[in-house]
């Protein structure tokens, strides 16, 4: 069966004539348009002339005929001066219209001219009525083109709602048209005084007006333009898209514009902080600088996400020197050359050291330490995804254990002032190896603290960071591109989150309280149910949940179950043994430690039990150093899992650096 072309008749031997023609080279295009001007310059002039007579019935003597001839030829050569042909009729602005506007102008003196020198007789309104049928004609016709080629030959454009109809908005509205990817429907903003006004020809409408706007135009984006909107703002507005069957994405904030180089016209995905239910916690300046400014500082891992993030914000501190720590080559040649650029834009003077080394190797930390003379150290280095840890026990241990105890020996060694471990939430009662390995770092830090008076230790303990590697929103993302489904472990876990600047900004801020000992933590609000988190990213992916309510529904979630490791809820500290500090957003805990006699028969016995790739004696030494670490009873490591299925010993030979050789006595 044939079916039916959609436009029939004459309309659709216009349409199809229309399309034609679009396809044309651009030169003959311009030809064919040059032609069709002057065709509207003759039928302007005998316009004038019949209306103002009032018959249609207009005999041309010679005269006339003359100075039609005239205005026709001087008004080609006019038009084509003033760049009427250059402009691309689909992206057809302001500037376009000013030049038909001089050119209608020019032509009409020309016809003025050419009356006045034949002496010809005309009707003395034929100057302004020309004009203005000229104007009509050859401006129309190119707003009609424009139209036509919008609305018919480019039907797959996605139609957008910008959200905020301040410059931000009207910058976007431009890059929109010139772009021809989006076709934006109207602007929609909270201010009453700008509703149902026009602004480039767009209408403002109210927020109330967009769920009937998404059903009638069948708008798939919204874009929010409020880069200097409060946090608070933002929340509200995302909150009420939630439900609203869209994609919704956002400009850069006014930070990102005015410190990072970014335009407006760089969409992003809704900000990951927009994604918390609480005001993220502010800095106060005097305490990011107090362990930085003037001052040789040192991270390690900073190639992570933490460590990364720690160095931004710590260059603007204007350190005199900072060195970048880190085991893996490129994590750290990408956070070496972003630091670099940004010093080449602020011109800063810091002066900014590479260094590639492991923290378990305590002979190179020394090296590096006295080389620099290290002042304040920012120790980020670990492993830190709960399952990888539990299926390399030995490694985690080492690499949290030994990594920080190596550090920081070789910082009590070459006078370093300040040595701040980065802790997490998994220490408090840990239900995992890493959040074991963690605790006991706490531990030995504490211990230090007590036992000596040159280095200043502290930990700073926070939740998940949003955004950072491995964390559950970026997996989300990924997840929702691909149609998902999305993973939730189970329907109940909830974390505390804080965003990557957040942490970072805790880091030094809590450094620059700390007198020794301390074990800093975020008063980081309620936990985030991550179900929740993984409803809202769906839900402003403009995106459905499908689910046993919505079968039909475009992306489901799955219940995996916890893994290996993993708790249903995290814990910021011990009980209550919470104490304020000068910051009204940042506690100390009082969490109880072992002597430090102790803690070196612990490490003596990891050591030996990570020498031999002994992981139950691994467990074993960990739950009886830390607190709350009993729960742990299956065994997952890859390597003792293949020792236990061949039935033979597992040597890990010279993998680890002695802390205690023979002969040595503690201090």
């Amino acid at each position: 069966m044939k079916l039916e072309h959609p436009f029939g008749g004459i309309v659709g031997d216009v349409v199809r004539a229309g399309g034609k023609l679009v396809e044309l080279p651009r030169n003959i295009k311009q030809m064919l348009l040059l032609s069709l001007d002057m065709v509207f310059v003759n039928a302007a002039i005998w316009g004038a002339i019949a209306l103002r007579l009032g018959t249609l019935d207009v005999h041309f003597g010679a005269d006339e005929l003359l100075c039609a001839a005239a205005t026709t030829v001087f008004s080609a050569m006019i038009f084509l001066r003033q760049g009427l042909y250059r402009a691309v009729i689909r992206f057809m602005g302001q500037q376009a219209v000013w030049a038909i506007v001089r050119g209608v102008s020019y032509s009409t003196a020309v016809l003025v001219a050419a009356v006045f020198l034949t002496r010809t007789e005309v009707p003395r309104s034929l100057p302004f009525l020309y004009w203005l049928f000229a104007f009509v004609a050859i401006g129309g016709s190119r707003l009609l083109v424009r139209t036509y080629y919008q609305d018919k030959l480019h039907p797959a454009c996605e139609k957008i709602i910008i959200y905020g109809a301040g410059e931000s908005g009207r910058q976007l509205l431009a890059a929109a048209k010139s772009g021809g990817r989006y076709r934006a429907v109207c602007f929609i903003d909270d201010d009453p005084a700008l509703h149902h006004s026009e602004i480039h020809g767009m209408r403002v409408l109210p927020p109330s007006k967009i769920g009937k706007l998404l059903r009638k135009r069948e708008v798939s984006q919204i874009f929010l333009a409020m880069p200097s909107a409060s946090p608070e703002q933002r929340r509200r507005i995302i909150k009420s898209l939630i439900d609203l069957p869209v994609y919704v994405r956002t400009v850069p904030r006014i930070t990102d514009i005015l410190e990072r180089g970014m335009s407006v016209d760089q969409l992003q995905e809704i900000e990951l902080e927009d994604l918390l239910e609480r005001e993220p916690v502010p800095a106060h300046p005097e305490l990011l600088d107090k362990r930085i400014r003037g001052k040789v500082v040192l991270v390690t891992g900073a190639g992570g996400s933490i460590g990364a993030e720690l160095c931004r914000q710590i260059l603007p501190a204007q350190p005199r020197e900072l060195i970048l720590l880190d085991s893996s080559e490129y994590a750290l040649f990408s956070i070496e050359r972003e630091l670099r650029a940004t010093q080449e834009k602020t011109g800063g003077g810091t002066a900014i050291a590479a260094l590639l080394g492991s923290v378990r190797d305590q002979q190179t930390l020394a090296g590096i330490y006295r080389a620099y003379a290290v002042q304040t150290i920012y120790h980020a280095a670990a492993y830190k995804h709960v399952p990888l840890v539990e299926f390399n026990v030995a490694q985690g241990v080492l690499n949290n254990v030994f990594g920080t105890w190596r550090a920081a020996e070789a910082a009590i060694a070459a006078g370093v002032e300040t040595f701040v471990l980065v802790s997490t939430d998994k220490a408090v009662r840990p239900a995992n190896i890493m959040g074991a390995s963690k605790r006991l770092a706490e531990m030995l830090c504490q211990g230090l603290a007590g036992e000596q008076e040159g280095t200043c230790f502290c930990m700073v303990r926070f939740g998940n960071v949003l955004g950072s590697s491995g964390s559950v929103v970026p997996l989300f993302r990924e997840q929702i591109r691909s149609g998902g489904p999305l993973s939730v472990t189970h329907p109940e876990v909830t974390r505390y989150f804080m965003t990557l600047s957040e942490a970072a900004e805790l880091v030094l801020q809590a450094s620059a309280m700390a007198s020794g000992g301390e074990v800093f933590v975020l008063n980081m609000g309620k936990p985030a149910r991550i179900l929740d988190i993984a409803r809202r990213m769906v839900q402003l992916s403009g995106r459905s949940l499908r689910d046993d309510e919505n079968p039909q529904g475009d992306i489901a979630i799955d219940f995996i179950g916890l893994r290996p490791g993993e708790k249903l809820h995290e814990e910021l500290a011990l009980g209550d043994q919470v104490v304020g500090t000068g910051h009204p957003m940042i506690m100390r805990t009082e969490d109880e430690f072992p002597p430090m006699a102790e803690l070196r028969d612990t490490l003596r016995e990891l050591e030996k039990c990570c020498d031999a790739a002994d992981v139950g004696g691994i467990k074993a030494a960990l739950g009886a150093a830390v607190s709350g670490f009993h729960g742990h009873t299956e065994l997952h490591d890859h390597l003792w899992k293949r020792r236990q299925a061949e039935g033979g010993a597992v040597q890990g030979g010279a993998t680890v650096q002695r802390l205690f050789p023979e002969g040595r006595r503690d201090r």
